[in-house]
């Protein structure tokens, strides 16, 4: 009978007490961490409900100067008005959650949210502050090194946002594509290159590495259409058509224009030129069916989508202002009224 039973002093025993008091402490871990899921959707669901609109100023200071709601909806309030646009009230929710006894983890995912809002709101030295503050903190941190390489870059600081790569890249973060456009934008803003410099030393630098073509068109007939003929890629005639469009009739080089399929449909359906009877791009097809009958009211306005997030803009970019991707753009062609715009003198 003795035989049946394990005593205590058996080896076999204690492993058997190790794994039952492991099963038992992951059971009520499990179920206590359901329980607390529960427990916070519930007062997420019952925040929600109190506010059919964004709370009023004198409701705001209420619900900061309490401790009733959790950080999950603190943080669901300042993402509510950072998507209306109001980034200082979201900024003053983000101060208060820092207020409150946090971890570690928590203050350095608010202080980060803290830096986006600032930096959305135009504040780029406090977003600079904290962003450096955090990496102070927790040195590799990819994010906030990437922000604070924003906030360089709108500063026009770019030998700090360059120093920036390098923690970066040791990261195993990809940066060649930043490299590159912080090159280009630096030369355009060096006060200390002659116009004719810059221009020469962008063209010699696409001719070498064939990148940001959208940017460096867009500068280059800026400021020497006649040059950015001569050293047109023509494989991006389409990517830069809304650049191509808006050039004056005396900006052309007719010589190139009737060489280039594209070039010739374009600016046949401008009305500039008239050596295309279609064209395969809709609302080119229709310009030019247009132009041929002689209704010159219609034109050409263009979108702009991020090949990336795929979000649309109404203006041109180089560096995405959604998920800042660099050299994402893409243009969309809209058929559009003609709206002739005349210089109205007030003297």
């Amino acid at each position: 009978m003795e035989g049946l039973f394990i005593e205590y002093k058996d080896p076999l025993f204690g492993i058997i007490i190790f794994f039952a008091l492991l099963f038992t402490i992951s059971f009520f871990s499990y179920w206590w961490g359901r329980f607390k899921t529960k427990e916070d959707e519930k007062s997420l669901d019952r925040f929600i409900k109190n506010f059919h609109s964004l709370p009023t100023e004198r409701e705001l200071d209420d619900i900061l100067s309490s401790s009733t709601l959790s950080l999950k909806s603190l943080y669901l309030l300042a993402t509510s008005y950072i998507q209306k646009g109001d980034f200082e009230k979201s900024i003053e929710i983000y101060t208060a959650i820092l207020d409150k006894e946090l971890s570690t983890d928590d203050r350095k995912e608010t202080m980060f949210l803290l830096g986006q809002s600032y930096l959305k709101a135009g504040f780029l030295e406090r977003s600079k502050e904290l962003f450096l503050e955090i990496l102070s903190r927790h040195p590799r941190t990819p994010s906030a090194l990437q922000f604070l390489l924003i906030i360089y870059e709108k500063l026009r600081d770019f030998e700090k946002a360059k120093e920036v790569l390098e923690p970066l890249d040791e990261l195993d973060m990809q940066v060649a594509k930043d490299s590159m456009y912080l090159n280009i934008v630096s030369m355009q803003y060096d006060i200390n290159l002659a116009s004719d410099e810059k221009v020469q030393k962008i063209i010699t630098w696409y001719q070498n590495n064939h990148q940001l073509g959208y940017m460096i068109f867009e500068y280059l007939f800026k400021q020497a259409p006649a040059l950015a003929w001569k050293n047109l890629d023509q494989s991006l005639c389409e990517r830069i058509s809304d650049i191509l469009w808006n050039l004056e009739s005396h900006q052309l080089d007719l010589d190139i224009i009737s060489s280039n399929a594209y070039l010739r449909e374009l600016y046949s359906a401008k009305g500039l030129v008239n050596t295309a009877s279609s064209s395969s791009i809709f609302e080119l097809d229709v310009l030019i069916n247009l132009q041929s009958k002689g209704y010159q009211e219609a034109d050409l306005q263009f979108e702009y989508l991020c090949n990336e997030c795929k979000q649309v803009f109404p203006f041109s970019f180089h560096r995405c202002p959604n998920c800042l991707g660099i050299d994402t753009v893409q243009n969309e062609m809209l058929l559009t009224k003609s709206r002739f715009e005349t210089n109205l003198s007030f003297t």
